[in-house]
């Protein structure tokens, strides 16, 4: 085992103040909660504004107890204040690292920060896709018996680049070639993202060391006392969930929408709810989801809490997630974890998460769609009366760490 443990928190504290933890974010802190559970002493590193902070254990806890609302942030101290006008919680949040670090330093220094406190044979672990810029790598690097541990979730940007936004493919193609020539292991999330990786890594040079460990699902109890009020669910709906950007294709689930209501299912048109806050995607969605009229069979419900979106999808016909590509995809599992009927564009990642638990539906084929809404919408008193099937078994957190921690 590894005389300690540094894992990066960039991307978690980043996303401080911006709602309930989504994708990624949610990898990055049930890391964080299990690796402060372990013996071994665990150390943090954050990239802020103004260079970067080391935590030890203790100030780590308290990032986390901030993180998960256990605690508030506090007040921000001036240099959050000048630094961040804008974004007041990420002033807070900075400030806090400062009172709590125990070294900080400006990215020069960065190296000499990390030799001076941390032991030998530290490992390394990156699970954000953030902060792998070859300054964090060759600073961890020169670490006397370090171990780079890196996660890789997907190589979306590099197998659509259309999807991602203009800046992201190079950037992302630097991090990963860094990866492939400095990591010791390269946890991927399912076979599927260590094949698209892996494939990238040849062409560049030597392949690293992988291991493909399922991500945890952790499904949240329903809370229907968190859903918005007032919100009407005596109809039958659809629930789509994610972060709203072009590779969630939502625009596919518009258009369908539209046809079914000039041409109604028997049962009537249905609703859909969108729940996900914005994400980047052109004006012309943005535009089109705000012209939806107010109480129409379309409503945009943006981010909602854990146990309101468990409650929305326990209630609903069926989750639809024609997403155009996804590195493991939580809200299916999710869904099918309740129970819940999913429909989902035909996609070799889904094949291989989600077996024969879900409806598989080419985006070519928008009848197929309207096929299977009709088939549920026949379903949906039977299921709404308690005749759900039974929930999918899903990947445990406990799993996870069982294959990974015995290699870092």
């Amino acid at each position: 085992m590894p005389a300690a443990r540094l894992l990066d928190l960039s991307r978690l504290v980043s996303r401080a103040g911006l709602g309930p933890a989504t994708g990624i974010d949610r990898v990055e802190l049930a890391y964080l909660d299990r690796l402060l559970a372990e013996p071994e002493p665990l150390f943090a590193l954050v990239r802020t504004t103004l260079g970067f902070v080391l935590l030890d254990q203790t100030g780590t806890a308290a990032v986390r107890d901030r993180l998960t609302g256990r605690a508030a942030w506090g007040q921000a101290d001036l240099l959050g204040r000048l630094s961040q006008r804008h974004a007041p919680m990420r002033a807070r949040a900075e400030s806090d690292l400062r009172r709590f670090c125990i070294g900080r330093a400006r990215p020069a220094w960065l190296a000499r920060l990390l030799r001076r406190h941390l032991p030998v044979g530290t490992a390394y672990l990156n699970v954000g896709h953030s902060n792998l810029s070859p300054l964090v790598l060759d600073a961890v690097g020169r670490l006397p018996g370090r171990q780079i541990t890196v996660m890789v979730h997907d190589t979306i940007p590099l197998d659509h680049p259309d999807l991602s936004r203009p800046d992201i493919p190079e950037r992302f193609a630097g991090q990963l070639k860094r990866v492939g020539a400095m990591a010791d292991l390269v946890i991927y999330n399912s076979a599927q993202s260590q094949r698209d990786a892996e494939r990238h890594f040849r062409g560049w040079g030597p392949v690293p060391d992988g291991v493909v460990a399922a991500l945890g699902v952790e499904v949240p109890r329903p809370d229907p006392a968190a859903l918005p009020a007032g919100l009407d669910l005596a109809r039958p709906y659809f629930v789509t969930l994610g972060t709203i950007e072009p590779r969630k294709n939502l625009g596919f689930l518009l258009d369908l929408w539209e046809a079914m209501a000039t041409d109604p299912p028997p049962q009537g048109l249905p609703r859909l709810f969108i729940v996900g806050r914005r994400g980047w995607a052109g004006q012309a969605l943005f535009d089109r989801l705000d012209a939806l009229p107010k109480g129409g069979a379309v409503q945009v419900l943006g981010g909602l809490p854990d146990g309101a979106t468990a409650a929305l999808l326990q209630g609903a016909a069926g989750l639809l997630f024609p997403s155009l590509a996804e590195g493991y995809g939580l809200p299916p599992l999710e869904a099918a974890a309740l129970g819940v009927p999913v429909v989902c564009n035909d996609l070799p990642i889904y094949r291989e998460t989600l077996g024969d638990s879900a409806v598989y539906a080419p985006i070519t084929e928008s009848y197929s769609w309207r096929k299977e809404i009709i088939n549920l919408l026949a379903a949906y008193p039977d299921a709404t009366q308690g005749n759900r099937r039974a929930g999918l078994t899903v990947p445990t957190w406990a799993d996870h760490f069982g294959r990974v921690l015995t290699l870092t």
